[in-house]
C-alpha cells in the first residue's frame, strides 16, 4: 500500500526542537597574545550567552561551567533582557547589563578542547558548546 505523500512525510520527518531560552553563543578560550595571567589577558578570554525569547530571564543562581568544573553562578542582579546578550569574562571588572567578571585570576577554556555548559537554577542543562582545536582561538557555538 503507498501512502500519500504529505502522509509520508510527516511519519519520516525528524522531530523539531525549539530553541533553548538562553543559548550560549561564543566560547574565545585563547585569549590574544601571550598567556601571562594578566588581567587584560584574562579578559580576553571570556564566554557570551544570549536570550532568545522576548521576556527579560532572571539569571540568579544560573552557572556557566567548564569540564574540570570550575562554575560561575550569576548572582541575584543578572538580568538578561529580551533578545540581549551577556558576554561572562574571565578575569576582573565590574559588572554591567552586557558584562559579568568571573573574578577569577588564572584561565579557565583549555586552549586545545572543552566544554562550556549553561545551566539554569534547578541545574537543568539548558545548552552546551563544545570546541576541539587549537588551530582557532574562538568557537561560534550557534
Amino acid at each position: 500500500m503507498l501512502l500519500p505523500l504529505t502522509l509520508l512525510a510527516a511519519l519520516t520527518a525528524a522531530p523539531s526542537s525549539a530553541a533553548p531560552p538562553v543559548q550560549l553563543t561564543k566560547v574565545y578560550y585563547d585569549s590574544p597574545g601571550v598567556d601571562r595571567r594578566s588581567n587584560t589577558s584574562l579578559n580576553g578570554e571570556y564566554v557570551t550567552i544570549r536570550n532568545t525569547t522576548r521576556k527579560p530571564i532572571d539569571l540568579e543562581h544560573w552557572a556557566i561551567k567548564d569540564m574540570t568544573g570550575y562554575t560561575y553562578t550569576f548572582g541575584p542582579d543578572a538580568v538578561l533582557g529580551p533578545g540581549k546578550q551577556l558576554t561572562l569574562r574571565t578575569g576582573q571588572g565590574s559588572d554591567t547589563p552586557s558584562t559579568a567578571y568571573w573574578g577569577r585570576r588564572a584561565y579557565v577554556w583549555n586552549n586545545d578542547k572543552d566544554i562550556a555548559y549553561l545551566r539554569d537554577s534547578d541545574g537543568r542543562l539548558i545548552d552546551s558548546c563544545s570546541y576541539n582545536s587549537s588551530r582557532a582561538d574562538y568557537r561560534n557555538c550557534l
